[in-house]
């Protein structure tokens, strides 16, 4: 899929998008957002859609400026003015441009896996497909933030679930694609990502792109009444109208960061279907204490979705174990980007 294919996709979904249920469009936080988003894409293309300031903004996060609170400018600033010699700039630009929080969260993966594991996730690497703005080397493998998120939230699971017996995994959100990409490496997973336009657009592009994937597109299953999980080796990007046409059972659902940001009665639509696909297990990393409320000058959500709530959310099912570290993060305002995890009861 070219960048010309996928600007048509993109503008496929958003024409349907207009006749959908107002449960199934974008919410507070991502309505301007998501406008933002296309409008960039138009102008310029998706080749190098991971160093647009709107997507890195949004969905292709990173560990250096500006999500650790400092601008390129003034870790420059700070490298050019402090360090006296090659070695001390070095050692600057590690601490400052994401690099020694990258590979922190890269020590803590390797570190919780084993070669044995069934669900392999040592020896993956990212693509460089969408032409990140921000990419770490380690091992001769590459690592972006979204990538070892993922890592880090499989290496938690696997703390607590035999993941030889997951084959089919439905995902809410899945953003640029990792998830997707990560399992295409894994092994033979059937793989179903749900998201509004215009991200998508995006990871059918980004997917598309990967060799290990046999993926099917939004404008092949837009028409079916219903909709077939995939068989293991293929992937379906579908748009969140299309989930009660999905048909079948998943081992696996997974939602990283995106619920946060939707308001509850959302994120229970979302659940319900999940329940009605009889998922096994159910793997969450969303902030405890809610996403911040919109403002008029800020994004935000009308209503936080709390912890407590995929537990009402969620009556069939029985929650397993929590993390916040080390596979989790808390912020340095003491926000708990945490992990759950539940299995079903019935």
């Amino acid at each position: 899929m070219n960048s010309e294919t996928a600007l048509a996709l993109l503008q496929l979904m958003l024409d349907d998008l207009q006749s959908q249920e107002e449960i199934y469009q974008p919410t507070a936080f991502w309505s301007q957002a998501s406008t933002d988003i296309s409008d960039a894409l138009r102008t310029h293309g998706l080749d190098s859609f991971r160093s647009l300031p709107a997507i890195r903004n949004f969905f292709a996060p990173s560990y250096g400026p500006p999500f650790n609170r400092l601008s390129v400018a003034l870790v420059e600033e700070i490298i050019n003015n402090v360090a006296s010699n090659e070695d001390q700039q070095s050692t600057l630009k590690h601490m400052l441009n994401g690099e020694m929080w990258a590979l922190s969260d890269y020590r803590v993966m390797m570190a919780s896996n084993r070669p044995s594991d069934k669900l392999t996730l040592a020896p993956l690497s990212e693509s460089k497909i969408g032409n990140p703005f921000e990419h770490f080397q380690f091992d001769s493998k590459w690592f972006s933030r979204s990538f070892l998120n993922y890592l880090l939230g499989l290496s938690f699971l696997k703390q607590h679930v035999d993941t030889s017996s997951i084959h089919r995994v439905i995902e809410v959100g899945g953003g640029f694609g990792s998830l997707g990409e990560i399992l295409s490496q894994a092994g033979e997973y059937a793989y179903v990502d749900i998201d509004i336009p215009p991200t998508a657009a995006v990871s059918s592009y980004y997917l598309s792109h990967q060799p290990n994937i046999t993926l099917t597109p939004y404008s092949e299953t837009r028409d079916l009444e219903a909709i077939p999980f995939p068989e293991p080796g293929k992937q379906l990007v579908l748009c969140p109208w299309q989930l009660p046409q999905l048909q079948g059972s998943a081992d696996l659902f997974v939602n990283f960061i995106s619920f946060q940001e939707m308001e509850p009665h959302v994120v229970e639509n979302y659940l319900h279907h999940v329940d009605r696909l009889q998922c096994r297990f159910i793997l969450l990393r969303n902030l405890r204490e809610g996403k911040q409320q919109k403002t008029e000058k800020t994004f935000g959500v009308e209503t936080p979705t709390l912890s407590g709530d995929y537990d009402r959310f969620l009556p069939n099912y029985r929650l397993i174990a929590t993390n916040v570290n080390p596979f989790g993060f808390r912020t340095l305002d003491g926000f708990h980007s945490e992990l759950r995890l539940y299995r079903r009861t019935e």
